[in-house]
C-alpha cells in the first residue's frame, strides 16, 4: 500500500512540476502576442497528453525520457543542426566545442572482451606513464572492464583534474600484468592535426576542427614555420574538418587580409542575429600564396574559410566540392542544464552568396530534402570579377578528385583490421624509419595476409550489388527460365575472390597499413606524414605553388 502512495506521490510531484513549467511557457507566450493562440493550443494539448499518460497509463513511465523524446521529436521537423543538449549530453558537446576534457589522453576499443588502447596522445598522462597502443586494461579502480563498452571505460577513465585512478593494464609486448597509478590532466585535443614543410619551402597545416582557440594554435604554427623552417608558401588543408567555432574562423582568415575586411555576415528572422563579422587584426602573412584544400567533408567554419578566401581571391581553392552548410546556430539555456543549439541565420560570404546546398523546409514529393538546382543557383563575383556561384558549397577553382577506396579496403578499416595488424606490428618491432620513408616490406604483406586467415571481413562490390538487385527484379517479373540461368552465371562470374583482391589492390592496402604503423609510432602526426606522401589533391596543391604565373593566372591577378 504504501508503495502505491510513493508512486503517486511522486507521479503527482512530476504533474505539478510539468503543469509550472507549461503554465510559465503559456504565460510568456500569451504575453507576446494575441496571435501566438496555435502555440498556446498545443503546448496544452502537450500537457494533456502527458498528464493523462503519466497518472493513467498502465506501467509507470520515466518523464524525462518521454519528454525528451518529445523535445527530440519537434526538433526532428526542422534541420539537423538543432538539437537538445540534456546535462548528460554536455560533456560531448564540451569537447567538439572546446576540444578539452579531463582524463588520461587515450582513445580505447574494445578488443578480446576488454579495454584496449587504440592510441594515445602525445605527452599526455597515458604517454608520460609508458602506456602504448595495443595495452589492455583489465580494471579501474577495482571496476572490472570485462564487457564494458568504450563509453563505461571512458567515463571512468574520465573525471576531475588533478584526481588519480588505478589501473591493471597487460602490456602488449611483455604479456605481464601490472598495477599503475595515473593522475588525469586537462586534455587539450589541438585543431591543428599537422603542421610541416612538405615541399621546397612550402608550408602544410591540417586543421581537424574548428574548437575555440584554435586560431592560437594555427598562429604559432604558422610562426614557427616562417621563423625556422623559412616558409614560402602555404597550403592549408580543411579535407574532412565540419566546421565548429565561427570566430577561429574569422580570426584565421584575418591572418591573410587587411584588418577590418568582411569576412562573413549573417541574416536571421529575428534582426538582433545579423551581424557582420570583420578581421580584427593586422595579417600575419598578406602575401604569402595560398592553397586551401577542400572536400565533401569540408562544412561550415571551413567553408566560410575558404569561401572568404575565394571571394577575395586571396587563395587557390583546390579539391572537391565543400558539403553546403551556411545556417549559424546559436546555443541557448533552457533551465536544469539543459541547452539547445538552434539555427538562427544563414550567413554569406565576401561576394554576398550563401552556400546553403540544401532547403529542410521544403521536401521533394518522395519527402526527401529539397536541393538547389544548378539552373537556380546564381552567378556572384570575386573581388577580381572571377565567376563563383551559391547553393551548393565552394566549388573549387582546381577540381582535383582523392583516389577512391576499394571494397576490400574499405571491409578492412571499417572492421579495425587495419589497426589490429598495425598493433601486432608493433608488438614485433622496436622502431621503424621516420614516417615518409616506412614501406612494408612483401613478406610483412604476407604475414599480413596470414593474419587475416581467421577474420571475418565480408563485403560486396558495387557490381555485386547492382547484380544483386537486377536478380531481385527478375525474381518478381515474369521471365524465362533462361533469363534466369544468364543472371546466376553472371553473379557466378563477378563475385569476388578475397585472395585476388588482397592481390589486385595490395598497393593501396599496403598504404593504408604503412599509415596505421607510422601512427602506432608516432602517433597522430606520424600517421598524417605517411599519408601525405602518396596524396594526389596535396600532388596538385604543390604543383599549383610551384607555378607562380599558374597560380596567378587562376586567381585574375594582373
Amino acid at each position: 500500500m504504501h508503495s502505491k502512495i510513493r508512486k503517486m506521490s511522486k507521479k503527482i510531484k512530476n504533474i505539478i512540476l510539468s503543469a509550472v513549467i507549461v503554465l510559465i511557457c503559456i504565460c510568456f507566450t500569451a504575453a507576446s502576442s494575441s496571435d501566438n493562440f496555435k502555440i498556446v493550443k498545443n503546448l496544452d494539448i502537450f500537457f494533456s497528453v502527458f498528464r493523462e499518460l503519466n497518472l493513467l497509463y498502465v506501467d509507470d513511465i520515466d518523464a524525462d525520457k518521454i519528454v525528451k523524446s518529445g523535445i527530440e521529436g519537434m526538433l526532428n521537423e526542422l534541420d539537423p543542426y538543432t538539437t537538445f543538449l540534456s546535462e548528460e549530453d554536455s560533456e560531448e558537446f564540451d569537447l567538439a566545442t572546446t576540444g578539452e576534457y579531463s582524463g588520461i589522453g587515450a582513445i580505447v576499443g574494445v578488443k578480446n572482451n576488454y579495454i584496449q588502447i587504440v592510441e594515445t596522445y602525445k605527452d599526455f598522462p597515458a604517454d608520460k606513464a609508458g602506456l602504448v597502443s595495443g595495452d589492455m586494461f583489465l580494471s579501474i579502480d577495482k571496476v572490472s572492464l570485462q564487457g564494458k563498452t568504450t563509453t563505461e571505460a571512458s567515463n571512468l577513465l574520465k573525471g576531475e583534474q588533478g584526481t588519480t585512478l588505478n589501473a591493471r593494464v597487460v602490456k602488449l609486448k611483455t604479456s605481464d600484468t601490472i598495477n599503475i597509478k595515473l593522475t588525469r590532466e586537462k586534455i587539450h585535443i589541438s585543431g591543428i592535426a599537422y603542421a610541416g614543410i612538405i615541399h621546397d619551402n612550402i608550408g602544410y597545416i591540417s586543421l581537424s576542427s574548428f574548437t575555440q582557440n584554435c586560431q592560437k594554435d594555427f598562429k604559432n604554427a604558422l610562426h614557427e614555420l616562417e621563423a625556422t623552417r623559412q616558409m614560402k608558401s602555404l597550403i592549408i588543408d580543411l579535407r574532412g574538418n565540419t566546421g565548429g567555432w565561427l570566430e577561429a574562423a574569422i580570426d584565421i582568415v584575418g591572418m591573410f587580409v587587411k584588418k577590418g575586411t568582411e569576412v562573413v555576415y549573417s541574416r536571421g528572422r529575428i534582426k538582433d542575429f545579423d551581424y557582420s563579422y570583420k578581421t580584427k587584426e593586422e595579417p600575419l602573412q598578406p602575401d604569402i600564396p595560398v592553397v586551401v584544400l577542400v572536400n565533401s567533408g569540408s562544412a561550415s567554419s571551413s567553408e566560410i574559410v575558404a569561401g572568404a578566401l575565394q571571394d577575395l581571391d586571396r587563395a587557390v581553392i583546390a579539391g572537391t566540392r565543400t558539403f553546403g552548410k551556411g545556417l549559424v546556430q546559436t546555443v541557448r539555456q533552457v533551465g536544469y542544464n539543459s541547452r539547445i543549439k538552434l539555427t538562427t541565420a544563414k550567413y554569406y560570404i565576401p561576394s554576398g552568396r550563401c552556400i546553403q546546398a540544401h532547403n529542410f523546409s521544403k521536401l521533394n514529393e518522395d519527402g526527401s530534402i529539397a536541393t538547389i538546382p544548378d539552373s537556380l543557383k546564381k552567378e556572384f563575383n570575386t573581388a577580381h570579377g572571377r565567376k563563383v556561384y551559391d547553393g551548393g558549397g565552394i566549388m573549387p577553382d582546381i577540381e582535383v578528385k582523392a583516389d577512391e577506396f576499394s571494397d576490400i579496403a574499405i571491409s578492412l578499416a571499417v572492421r579495425n583490421l587495419l589497426s589490429d595488424y598495425a598493433i601486432n606490428y608493433f608488438s614485433k618491432h622496436e622502431h621503424i624509419d621516420k614516417p615518409e620513408n616506412f614501406e612494408i616490406t612483401d613478406d610483412d604483406y604476407r604475414d599480413f595476409i596470414a593474419f587475416l586467415a581467421d577474420k571475418e571481413y565480408d563485403y560486396q562490390t558495387k557490381v555485386e550489388n547492382m547484380v544483386e538487385k537486377l536478380s531481385e527484379e527478375v525474381q518478381k517479373g515474369k521471365y524465362t527460365d533462361d533469363i534466369k540461368t544468364q543472371i546466376e552465371a553472371l553473379k557466378s562470374q563477378i563475385t569476388h575472390d578475397k585472395n585476388r583482391d588482397l592481390q589486385t589492390h595490395k598497393h593501396e592496402i599496403s598504404q593504408l597499413i604503412n599509415e596505421e604503423i607510422a601512427g602506432k609510432y608516432f602517433y597522430q602526426q606520424g600517421r598524417i606524414r605517411k599519408m601525405l606522401t602518396d596524396d594526389r589533391q596535396l600532388k596538385a596543391a604543390v604543383n599549383i605553388l610551384l607555378d607562380k604565373n599558374k597560380y596567378n593566372e587562376i586567381l585574375n591577378k594582373q
